[in-house]
């Protein structure tokens, strides 16, 4: 490993640490020999997260950096070590002996090619027998990356893939906010979503050398990853679920507007419309809550700004979303008030529901959802005049 100041380190190789005595040296060693060999000017950084073991003793000792990051997690501990990181490209990995730090030269290829995230993908490279546990293998990794990539249409195949690497400018232009293992999700996440260049090469993953269980928590941190995964995309959360709510809704209220419909023997009458429109009104509820989460996401720094949501915002401004709820309204108005002369018809006495229930129920569905709209406009509003 070349000896290099400040501005002309051009590999980090990060590795998060916790307790990893017995296998922390051994990875280093293989980092610098990857450097020394290939002629690489770089340094090795070990983000220690509180090691109570010695590790960071045996860093020093291996001649690696030492980073003491006092905020626990797997995420905290990696941002530290970039935080603290000198070269041009980073490299980041388990301190396990999982993966091998010898075998590099990919990752480095990629990134001097003009890559802004290099992922390895270890269902390319090969998983040696006993390295993951057979739920990871055949259910959590390929679930979350299924979902990670139709929810934003990221390359990555192992979304969750611990070595990889990047440019440490990328990386910082992100602003990764997660400290635990949903990290991993995040940074790939973001990268997507703001255009970066990515890619990936085969790695292998080995059992790794602990005579301890791993940090990982299955079902805990597999649920912190798919809980980002839907956090960051409004559009599968909540527009995709409104929207869908509100057709069913809609298109049940319509069918039964004008009589009981029968089918198979099963007669579906104004029972049905009540739950049709609470379908139209949870769903509109939750179309609108994607708007805010976009815009909100946006304004925090957490989203980029997309252009089909700039220009649906232009679309439903405030003024066009008061009148629009306001006909909606008046609508509502106009068949309540309808129904009430019915009911003074019958002097105010008992009405036959199938018959009055087809007005109030659409009635009540246009001023509960014009309502809505009023208000939620001027909140979309406020959240807007944030961001701006």
């Amino acid at each position: 490993m070349h000896c290099a100041s400040s501005h002309d380190v051009e590999l980090s190789i990060i590795m998060p640490c916790l307790n990893e005595a017995e296998t922390l040296a051994i990875c280093i060693d293989k980092a610098r020999k990857f450097l020394e060999s290939n002629h690489v000017n770089g340094e090795v950084i070990i983000a220690d997260n509180g090691s109570t073991d010695g590790s960071q003793a045996i860093a020093k000792a291996h001649g690696a950096t030492v980073v003491d990051v006092m905020t626990r997690g797997y995420g905290a501990a990696i941002m530290g070590g970039i935080t603290a990181a000198r070269g041009k490209y980073i490299i980041m990995g388990d301190a396990d002996d999982s993966y091998d730090f010898y075998e590099l030269k990919p990752f480095v290829s990629k990134l001097r090619e003009g890559y802004d995230l290099v992922m390895g993908n270890r269902f390319k490279g090969g998983i040696k027998p006993g390295a993951m546990p057979f739920l990871h293998k055949y259910l959590g990794n390929p679930v979350l990356t299924g979902i990670g990539r139709l929810f934003f249409g990221s390359p990555a195949g192992d979304f969750h893939c611990g070595l990889r690497g990047f440019s440490r400018q990328s990386v910082q232009r992100l602003n990764l906010r997660t400290t635990g293992m949903e990290f991993a999700s995040e940074m790939i996440v973001k990268m997507t979503l703001y255009g970066f260049r990515i890619t990936e090469v085969p790695t292998t993953l080995s059992p790794d050398g602990r005579s301890r269980p791993p940090h990982l928590r299955a079902w805990r941190d597999g649920w912190r990853h798919l809980r980002f995964l839907l956090i960051y995309s409004p559009r599968w959360l909540f527009l995709y679920p409104g929207g869908v709510m509100m057709l069913l809704g809609l298109s049940a209220m319509l069918w039964l507007l004008p009589e009981p419909r029968t089918v198979g023997g099963v007669t579906f009458d104004v029972h049905t419309m009540l739950y049709a429109s609470m379908l139209i009104m949870l769903g509109l509820q939750t179309v609108l809550f994607a708007f805010f989460a976009k815009v909100y996401g946006v304004s925090a720094g957490l989203l980029p700004e997309d252009k089909w949501t700039s220009k649906a915002l232009k679309i439903l401004t405030l003024e066009r979303g008061i009148i629009f709820g306001v006909l909606l309204c008046l609508l509502g108005t106009t068949g309540s008030a309808v129904a009430m002369f019915k009911w003074s018809e019958a002097s105010f006495g008992p009405l036959a529901p199938q018959r009055i229930m087809r007005i109030t129920i659409p009635s009540l569905t246009m001023l509960v959802s014009g309502i809505q709209i009023i208000f939620s406009s001027f909140f979309l509003s406020i959240l807007e005049l944030k961001h701006k």
